[in-house]
């Protein structure tokens, strides 16, 4: 299968891939590499999956005029652009010379108070990108899109465990919106030119080569250099922290097992781990894994933020037999490994 994976350079992105090349598909991985938070973490990604700038270049040049790619040097079926999906024609270009099979879209544009600073870049590049990658699925017919949604489009709902069959209608960021805007824009598509489309509704994922912006990153750091950390609201907050590996599996499950085709072409799944953790016992346990305490400034509730995610999986179980491994001690551990062995101690 030929499958084009968008946001390659990101945390879950970057993860896909590898478990992609392990399973023998033939890959072309896409990426606008930009700046919101350490280019050094995304070309470090790419190096481990054996791509680097061509003729001792520092940097990957962006593909516009010519599909440029740069072939990895560990998995052979895998090749990478320095492309942005706001870029409509050589988007266009790469989807009319590929003919993919399935399309899975995780390029986006992160972070939730981010997204209260700087709103254009949200809409530019998860609305007008999103609508770029459904006009190319349309035009060469795509099979099978799956994309990233979040769980941020349930807001601060008193409704828990969170499931699919809510509304969903009340974010409180513009990032969910626009994620939430996604979602009915493959709809749309869906309904009027018959695209299968699956969306997934992510939960607070962590692990090896994460997000720096990130609480499990941004804690990690505060403890490794002694510096204290910021706990919102009090620390009376729980996440639904689901582990890198089970994130990618539930993405595996709905790429190889996609639900029959019928009437209703838009699907929409929670990909979490149905067990939301206490924010304090999450930093303890990376403080017990990382052999150190680290002090706290107890902050109110931030905009945007919400204090519960709790994932109702029972549709993806349903559908595909998902079922979360990776505990939250076993998790911790894996990702202090990588961090220590990345950043140092």
């Amino acid at each position: 299968m030929k499958v084009l994976v968008t946001g390659a350079a990101g945390f879950i992105g970057f993860h896909l891939v590898e478990a992609l090349m392990k399973r023998g598909e033939e890959v072309v991985g896409i990426d606008n590499i930009n700046g919101y938070y350490d280019v050094g973490l995304k070309y470090a990604r790419l190096a481990e999956a054996g791509v680097s700038p061509k003729n001792g270049e520092t940097r990957i040049a962006f593909s516009k005029d010519t599909l440029n790619y740069i072939y990895s040097s560990k998995h052979s079926n895998y090749r990478f652009l320095r492309l942005d999906i706001i870029d409509l024609i050589p988007l266009e270009k790469l989807f009319l010379a590929e003919e993919f099979e399935c399309v899975i879209n995780l390029a986006a544009q992160a972070g939730v108070r981010h997204s209260i600073e700087n709103p254009r870049a949200y809409i530019q590049s998860n609305v007008v990108g999103f609508l770029n990658i459904l006009e190319c699925c349309r035009l060469v017919k795509i099979k099978h899109l799956i994309y990233a949604s979040s769980s941020s489009v349930y807001g601060d709902s008193s409704k828990i465990p969170f499931s699919e069959t809510e509304k969903a209608d009340m974010p409180v960021s513009l990032y969910a919106a626009t994620k939430k805007s996604n979602e009915l824009m493959a709809h749309a598509y869906s309904h009027i030119y018959g695209i299968r489309s699956t969306g997934l509704r992510f939960f607070t994922v962590y692990g090896p080569w994460g997000r720096p912006d990130m609480a499990p990153m941004l804690f990690a750091d505060a403890i490794n250099k002694g510096n204290p950390i910021n706990v919102f609201n009090d620390g009376r907050m729980q996440r639904d922290f689901t582990y890198i590996d089970d994130t990618v599996e539930g993405i595996l499950q709905l790429t190889y097992n996609p639900v029959p085709k019928s009437s209703l072409n838009a699907n929409i799944y929670n990909i979490g781990n149905s067990k939301p953790i206490n924010l304090m016992d999450f930093i303890q346990g990376l403080e017990k894994e990382m052999g150190k305490e680290v002090s706290k400034n107890f902050m109110p509730m931030q905009d945007g933020d919400v204090k519960v995610t709790f994932a109702d999986t029972g549709k993806l179980n349903k559908a595909t037999g998902y079922k979360p491994k990776t505990n939250l001690k076993k998790g911790l551990s894996k990702f202090v490994s990588w961090y220590s062995s990345f950043y140092g101690s």
